[in-house]
């Protein structure tokens, strides 16, 4: 494995394109794909689902690029510090995971926080699939990870904090009849077209409640989506309601939230391996409880 390979892997990650990306690289094609072929074969495991239409980045490559762009970080602060040897020189370094953009509400205005306690800080935000980030943090390649409360199955070294309680509500669209309630029932929900999001993205317990909402029902009631995003625009659209955390739901859109009577709210907060010698990582848990907007 070297950084050429590295730097051809990222660029095809980056735009999807092997065309494109030996364009950028001032290479070949060919000499593309022979790096990342000579890449996928050293790791053993596949990079880029392709075919003569489409290059897609499998849950795989996109675990690697986070590695990826960790091992060109440091090649390249190594051959800074031998040419400027105060370079790097009371920079710090914070990564963090997520497993869905909602998590990040909140995130600048804490960041901003801390740097100005860490005016030298550079922080990483890591969008890795759920089942990778916890492997991450326990071979500490994350600091820590932000996300809801996951129910066991987890290191015991990895320890949960929590921060707050999220609502979780039905999601509708602000001219849908049931844009009015003051709440909404189970049974209810089980009338309406769902839309639905990946579970993977979301607490245990609102997959559970997905789940139940779907049950004995045709495939002609429910949308597919990956992301909380795009739930919220189908929603939005009026293709149908969306079960999710209050904090995924986009602020800007046009959107009702619903209370959902008998769910119980999911406790979010951070996980982490250990906060001793990790000052920023204490004063980031610190910054969360003041100010995070759950």
């Amino acid at each position: 494995m070297n950084t050429f390979q590295l730097s051809c892997f990222i660029r095809v990650a980056e735009t999807l394109n092997f065309a494109r990306a030996a364009e950028q690289l001032h290479v070949t094609q060919p000499a593309v794909t022979q790096q990342i072929q000579s890449l996928e074969k050293e790791l053993n495991v596949k990079l880029f689902k392709r075919n003569t239409r489409t290059v897609k980045i499998t849950e795989e490559g996109l675990v690697f690029l986070n590695d990826a762009h960790r091992m060109i970080g440091i090649a390249n602060r190594a051959k800074k510090r031998f040419e400027d040897p105060s370079f790097d020189r009371g920079i710090q370094f914070l990564s963090l995971g997520c497993r869905d953009y909602s998590l990040m509400a909140g995130l600048p205005q804490i960041i901003k926080t801390l740097l100005k306690k860490y005016p030298n800080l550079h922080p990483q935000l890591q969008m890795i699939p759920a089942q990778h980030l916890y492997r991450l943090l326990d071979e500490e390649d994350l600091d820590a990870v932000i996300g809801f409360q996951e129910r066991g199955g987890k290191n015991p070294s990895i320890f949960y904090k929590e921060i707050g309680k999220v609502p979780v509500v039905c999601v509708c669209g602000e001219d849908s009849p049931l844009a009015g309630r003051k709440f909404i029932s189970v049974e209810e929900m089980k009338k309406e077209k769902l839309v639905l999001c990946d579970p993977m993205r979301l607490p245990p317990d609102i997959g559970k409640l997905q789940g139940q909402i779907m049950d004995n029902r045709s495939l002609m009631d429910f949308y597919f989506c990956s992301m909380t995003e795009s739930a919220a625009v189908f929603a939005e659209a009026g293709l149908g309601i969306a079960v999710m955390p209050e904090l995924a739901v986009p602020i800007s859109a046009r959107l009702a939230k619903i209370p959902i009577e008998g769910i119980e709210p999911v406790s979010a907060g951070i996980y982490y391996k250990s906060v001793q010698e990790k000052s920023v990582l204490k004063s980031l848990i610190r910054i969360l409880e003041e100010e995070w907007p759950l």
